[in-house]
């Protein structure tokens, strides 16, 4: 029986994990509705949700990523058991990793699907529903390319567009290849193809994704197709900000330094993984650069991109890490002056080599190193955002950036350098800017994780534009909208870098 067939029944997804699975939450979504499901209340609990349909996108990156979906569906099986006919759905990598693995532990699952077939979810729901028996499928490679499916985009401002999905490097800490697949790039045109249809639906921001961007091309014959991808998203009408992740410090090239810097919607921020200092532990790490070349990159990057600012991956106690080791990484950090670092205690990842590798690092040794790589991160931090004040920003304002924005009467949002930026308001204005919008203000102090611009309270700096953007965020909230093969809107955060997290649509 379809889901329009009497009452819609209603879904939430929840996203644990990086940008790559907030994209593939946003085709689940999509396909979702196009099957005639509608979206579960928001405001509901999200471990206690009323919908009828919950599916969880997981993530096996992190130690506790199985110990956290267990978790959840323990929540979730009481839920059901009050809910008949309540259906519970687990996507994603772990989902490709463990495969039957999810309905054993936890029978009380209506549906496993892999990270290579996201279009079979409503064809598994409903034969789920008809069968009464779980459905577990997996693919061993990607049957549909994500991008042509229906979508339904978590923001109306900004938007995620794949330029690739898989990976060909073979890190020794990284699961990703196995789940993932080898890396396949689409077509420029068809990227561009998507770029448009986001932009005319109201977005004024995209983030170009792919696990290794700066490889793009190299599967159709050309290593120059990233630069020039920048370049043609640099010509689209309507589009006011690009951004792009993750590179690779082996595969990046200085054609794209030169169309960051020339290709003005390009914005100055670059998220340059490091993962270890230590020339050594990069090499255990099949990390195919050293960190003279890193540094290089980040030089050149400041002195084509001056105001770039520069953000990073660093896993700490990878087996075999030495204090000398660790020292070199803090040297590195100390150099590259980054804006941010996501920083990790390493973790053993089954059916990944480094699991394998002796001279694991003791628990406690590891603890003590992420504290003293966090310590000199937040100092670098603040330094580098302090820098920052008596700058004059534009800031793209976001739907819910802010966790103090209600306290202190200020709005939030990202600068061109995607740097934080909680924004106050001039006494007495009555004019509020939306999400999409733009502000104008002068920065005026500077902390670890973000920047305040307090100007326009203090009678200084201020101009508020509104956009297309912050149109397309108020059509959106009031439901005025539609979604198909690539794009459409629906409210929600801004497209940002970020730890891997757990959402909720």
């Amino acid at each position: 029986m379809s889901a329009t067939a009497s009452a819609p029944r209603t879904y939430a997804v929840r996203t644990m994990g990086c940008q790559m699975n907030v994209h593939d939450s946003e085709r689940l979504a999509g396909m979702l509705e196009d099957a005639g499901y509608v979206p579960a209340d928001p405001a509901s609990d999200p471990l206690v949700t009323g919908a009828d349909v919950v599916v969880i996108n997981t993530c096996s990156v992190r130690e506790n990523a199985a110990t956290r979906l267990f978790g959840n569906l323990g929540q979730l099986a009481a839920v059901k058991r009050g809910r008949p006919g309540m259906q519970i759905a687990v996507g994603g990598c772990l989902a490709q990793q463990m495969r039957d693995g999810i309905v054993d532990k936890a029978p009380w699952v209506d549906v496993v699907f892999g990270t290579h077939n996201l279009d079979v979810l409503p064809t598994l729901l409903e034969r789920a529903r008809h069968n009464a028996e779980a459905q577990v499928e997996i693919e061993e490679s990607l049957k549909v390319f994500p991008s042509t499916l229906p979508t339904k985009r978590e923001s109306a401002y900004a938007g995620w567009v794949s330029i690739s999905v898989g990976c060909n490097n073979t890190c020794t800490f990284c699961i990703v290849p196995h789940l993932r697949g080898k890396e396949r790039d689409r077509r420029p045109g068809d990227v561009l193809a998507e770029v448009e249809a986001v932009v005319a639906q109201g977005a004024i921001e995209v983030t170009l994704l792919g696990q290794n961007v700066n490889s793009y091309g190299v599967s159709f014959g050309d290593r120059g197709a990233f630069a020039k991808l920048l370049r043609a998203c640099g010509q689209v009408e309507g589009l006011e900000r690009v951004r792009f992740t993750s590179p690779h410090p082996a595969a990046f090239t200085d054609d794209v330094i030169e169309a960051m810097a020339q290709t003005p919607t390009v914005m100055p921020q670059l998220h340059m993984p490091l993962q270890s200092g230590s020339d050594r532990i990069l090499r255990a790490m099949r990390r195919s650069y050293r960190s003279a070349k890193f540094l290089g990159i980040l030089d050149r990057v400041r002195a084509a991109v001056p105001n770039a600012a520069i953000s990073t991956d660093i896993i700490v106690g990878f087996p075999g890490e030495t204090e000398e080791d660790f020292a070199q990484t803090l040297e590195v950090v100390e150099a590259s002056r980054f804006a941010s670092a996501f920083t990790f205690q390493y973790s053993p990842r089954p059916g990944t080599p480094a699991a394998d590798l002796p001279d694991q690092v003791p628990p406690d040794v590891v603890a003590d190193r992420y504290q003293r790589l966090v310590a000199l991160q937040e100092r670098i931090g603040t330094l580098e955002n302090e820098r920052q004040v008596g700058r004059t920003v534009e800031v793209l304002v976001a739907d819910g950036e802010g966790r103090k924005d209600g306290a202190t009467a200020r709005i939030s949002g990202r600068a061109a350098d995607n740097r934080l930026v909680h924004v106050a308001l001039p006494p007495g204005t009555t004019e509020l800017p939306r999400p999409g919008d733009m502000v104008t203000a002068t920065v005026t102090h500077g902390a670890p994780h973000h920047l305040v611009a307090d100007s326009p309270a203090l009678g200084g700096t201020y101009a508020l534009r509104r956009t297309r953007a912050g149109d397309a965020w108020e059509r959106a909230r009031r439901g005025d909208h539609d979604h198909g093969g690539g794009a459409a809107p629906a409210p929600g955060g801004a497209v940002t870098l970020g730890m891997p997290s757990l959402r909720t649509r």
